[in-house]
């Protein structure tokens, strides 16, 4: 028995389009993948398929041949590799066997992808709006909180734009931004869960400068520069000692400034 007639003999074409990932239905009829078909348009039975949407037709081998375009020796030793199907011949190399899309197919998963992106960056913007907002009118917004303002209108407005707009529009839109696709597919994955050294060192630096401003507004600060203006280069320890003995005194000097200047 020869491949052909060993596949023939032991494989149904549903079970050939089960094997492939394709949902075939009670009755027999699957979403043909031969075209963009949104609604079963394929019959199956055991011997050969057809599709009432393109006229594609054939038996188990031709569904092989064509679904992966493959001539149909190689379709035959395919399906015999893959159900495991002993014949009269040496069995074929193991390969690897790549299922060949159409048109309408590809455009679908590009669609489907840029969506992804685009949804993905904007959920992003909104995060970054709320964490970021500045707490109060003279701080400066951080880095982030600008960029969602700047940019998430206009992201809303390309999400909104893959609802509506034609596909052919939609198609050419794809076209012309594949590049800007990756860069921000790349961009939403490295900035969603944590920020990078640089922003962390941004962050930090920002706190202490804050942090430094505040210290040296504080009225503490003002009330340690009035107290060390009464004292002339001694050690911190030397003068708060004096200090307590002597909150009253307005200069405060060691001995020799003492007898120098008095």
């Amino acid at each position: 028995m020869n491949v052909f007639e060993a596949v023939k003999q032991s494989v149904t074409v549903r079970e050939a389009a089960e094997m492939y990932g394709i949902e075939v239905k009670r009755n027999g009829m699957a979403c043909c993948p031969f075209h963009d078909d949104k609604n079963p348009s394929m019959k199956l039975n055991e011997e050969y398929f057809y599709c009432f949407g393109c006229g594609a037709t054939g038996d188990v081998i031709d569904f092989a041949a064509r679904l992966y375009n493959l001539s149909p020796k190689e379709a035959a030793e395919k399906l015999a590799q893959d159900f495991g199907l002993a014949y009269d011949s040496q069995a074929p190399p193991r390969r690897r066997y790549v299922r060949q899309k159409t048109e309408a197919q590809k455009f679908k998963e590009d669609r489907e992808h840029s969506w992804r992106v685009l949804a993905d960056y904007y959920h992003l913007l909104q995060k970054w709006e709320t964490d970021y907002s500045p707490k109060t009118p003279e701080e400066n917004p951080h880095p982030r909180f600008m960029e969602a303002v700047q940019r998430k209108d206009y992201v809303g407005y390309l999400l909104d734009f893959f609802l509506e707009d034609s596909l052919e529009e939609q198609k050419l839109w794809i076209a012309e931004h594949q590049s800007e696709i990756a860069d921000l597919e790349r961009r939403v994955k490295f900035m969603a869960d944590k920020p990078t050294n640089r922003e962390r060192l941004q962050e930090i630096t920002a706190g202490i400068e804050q942090g430094i401003k505040e210290l040296f507004e504080s009225e503490k600060y003002m009330r340690y520069l009035s107290v060390m203006s009464k004292f002339h280069r001694y050690s911190v320890n030397n003068t708060m000692l004096i200090y307590m003995q002597r909150p009253d005194a307005t200069l405060v000097a060691g001995f020799n400034k003492w007898k120098n200047q008095f």
